[in-house]
């Protein structure tokens, strides 16, 4: 058994004394361990979360864990290496990644959003720029999954404007009128995840405040939905990372 993909390195793992199993979310077939024999670099240096290779992965029964050969094809964290908040999202992406998907399932829209996230995130250097495409991929993340947050229209009058605020508990978008009762209790939309808003080019003032509300959404959708149906806990990366971006957000 044998075949050829892109993937974004998720996981390195040392084994025995020279060897690493290499967990990679591949473009064909999704969440994929193997065994990368000798000093675990493959061609083109040490392997890092987030990098991007070409794998062959060689195996007699397609059960078994299997070799990998990987070639090194770009590495987005080298450009973030100045940026603590940067590499803590994509640190967290890939933990995401690694601890929600089930092995071997294909999915190429995550693995394209994955791979385009990345690549934008290597280019912008204000953390709400970055931060807000970071939150829209959680939400494609939690959709993905079959958790996917309706913000179309409002869920207790229709309503398709002026939406502010989501359910905890149905993942519906609620307007600000109706949601005014109870708004303690609500989470906060931030306005770049309302559909039709588009990505804008430069979010205002109080952008981190708005990646913050947009990380309390998800983050609590990942809580209470995917990962309590796993009986897990989110990986901690996921928590790092908001606590990178709410110390940013104080000074």
């Amino acid at each position: 058994m044998d075949w050829q993909d892109e993937g974004v390195v998720l996981s390195v793992r040392h084994h025995g004394e020279s060897a690493r199993i290499v967990t990679l979310l591949t473009e064909s077939h999704g969440r994929h361990a193997g065994l990368l024999r000798g000093s675990g670099t493959g061609r083109g240096g040490a392997l890092q979360p987030g990098q991007l290779v070409g794998a062959e992965w060689r195996a007699r029964l397609s059960e078994q864990l299997g070799y990998y050969t990987l070639e090194a094809l770009k590495h987005p964290a080298a450009l973030m290496l100045d940026d603590p908040a940067r590499l803590a999202a994509l640190r967290a992406t890939c933990a995401l990644i690694d601890a929600a998907l089930p092995e071997r399932e294909p999915h190429p829209n995550l693995f394209g959003a994955t791979k385009a996230l990345f690549s934008l995130m290597a280019e912008m250097d204000e953390p709400g720029d970055w931060g807000a495409l970071y939150v829209r991929w959680e939400t494609g993340l939690l959709a993905e999954m079959g958790y996917g947050i309706d913000l179309e229209s409002c869920a207790a009058t229709g309503a398709t404007t002026n939406l502010t605020h989501v359910s905890p508990r149905s993942g519906r978008a609620v307007s600000a009128e109706a949601a005014a009762p109870y708004a303690d209790r609500m989470l906060k939309l931030p306005a770049f995840l309302v559909p039709g808003r588009g990505a804008p080019e430069s979010l205002p003032n109080d952008s981190l405040q708005a990646v913050l509300d947009g990380l309390a959404l998800t983050g609590h959708f990942l809580e209470n939905r995917l990962f309590a149906q796993l009986h897990a806990p989110v990986p901690q990366a996921r928590a790092r990372l908001l606590e990178v971006v709410h110390n940013q957000a104080q000074k």
